[in-house]
């Protein structure tokens, strides 16, 4: 029994293959990105895999799609068992438009779960948010913080996590927690969303609450986070909750200010409009939904790295200016020129 165990375990090791759900999305995307450059083969489940194929990025090779869909179990659990398996999967997947979550989130991880087992124990790999928690009452946040959400969204990943921690020892997880995400590639963030208006020259910089302090995650750090967990399965526990502390800006006021820094013109602050998404939101949609994360940033969460740094040694950290320029770069904000020259010189 005893040899069964270990030759089990070491065939996962060297198992250095992931199935990533969610490829096509910012963060998903880039931990697909940053495990290939680092030797992983990634496969990557999607509705459409030509199209997922031909929008790929262009500065590393494009994983193994495969098509197939993260609501059927069964596309799931083939994705994940096709050859070897895989060694872990990156369940970094939300229901489209980021709507039906309560009917939809939790049916999801269920078929992540079914596949784990399916593959013989694959380590789930989740990209965590702070909505599992109270912002008045809690600001900062550990792997013994207790969990204690506030709003629909907050409550089911709650519930989803909780999943993970019950099928462990069986299935082992990682959930690595960040702040608001930006960076290249990331579209679905309040920084390309509404901070930053993409495709044009910044004019503008809306400031979510000024003055109150925010942890933010450059993306490109965060999944160099995640690569670096998942080469040392061996130091990781059965269920691993790691936060990501990556940049906080403690005065509420340094991404408005590297915004500037990264551009010629003059970039006034404009306050986001709280008030229309309150009169907006009893018609419910967007409105509704972003009122739901106002406490967030009326509130500091800061996220205790520790753990991480125990485990990493320390945590991948791009300077904020430099994040910056490149995160507008992307969006099209800069000019080519400007861009070539912030990203030399940040």
């Amino acid at each position: 029994m005893v040899q069964t165990v270990s030759t089990h375990v070491g065939n996962r090791a060297a198992n250095r293959t992931a199935l990533v759900l969610g490829a096509t999305g910012g963060v998903g995307g880039a931990i697909a990105a940053r495990l290939m450059r680092e030797g992983w083969q990634v496969r990557a489940l999607c509705r459409n895999a030509d199209a997922a194929r031909s929008g790929w990025r262009h500065d590393c090779p494009a994983p193994q799609f495969v098509t197939g869909d993260a609501m059927d179990g069964a596309s799931v659990v083939r994705a994940a068992t096709l050859g070897d398996g895989v060694a872990a999967i990156v369940h970094a997947v939300n229901p489209p438009g980021y709507r039906n979550w309560s009917s939809l989130v939790l049916p999801m991880i269920d078929n992540t779960l079914a596949a784990a087992r399916a593959a013989g124990g694959a380590r789930i790999v989740l990209p965590g948010t702070v909505y599992n928690y109270d912002p008045v009452q809690t600001p900062v946040i550990d792997e013994n913080t207790p969990q204690n959400a506030r709003t629909t969204k907050g409550r089911i990943r709650v519930a989803l996590e909780r999943k993970l921690a019950e099928a462990s020892p069986e299935v082992s997880s990682l959930i690595l927690r960040a702040g608001d995400f930006f960076g290249p590639g990331t579209r679905a963030s309040w920084f390309a969303q509404a901070m930053v208006q993409p495709g044009r020259p910044v004019r503008k910089f809306t400031s979510m609450a000024s003055g109150v302090p925010h942890a933010y995650a450059y993306l490109p750090d965060l999944a160099a986070a995640f690569a670096g967990l998942m080469a040392i399965p061996e130091r990781l526990r059965a269920y691993e909750t790691v936060q990501f502390a990556g940049h906080w800006d403690p005065t509420g006021t340094q991404m408005r200010d590297a915004v500037r820094r990264a551009v010629p013109q003059d970039v006034p602050e404009r306050a986001f409009p709280w008030w229309m998404m309150r009169l907006a939101a009893p018609f419910g949609g967007f409105p509704k939904e972003t009122l739901e994360i106002e406490p967030a940033w009326k509130h500091p969460m800061r996220l205790d790295n520790q753990r991480l740094v125990d485990l990493l040694g320390v945590e991948p950290h791009t300077p904020l200016d430099q994040a910056i320029a490149a995160a507008l770069a992307d969006m099209g904000c800069l000019a080519r020129s400007q861009s070539h020259a912030r990203l030399r010189h940040a």
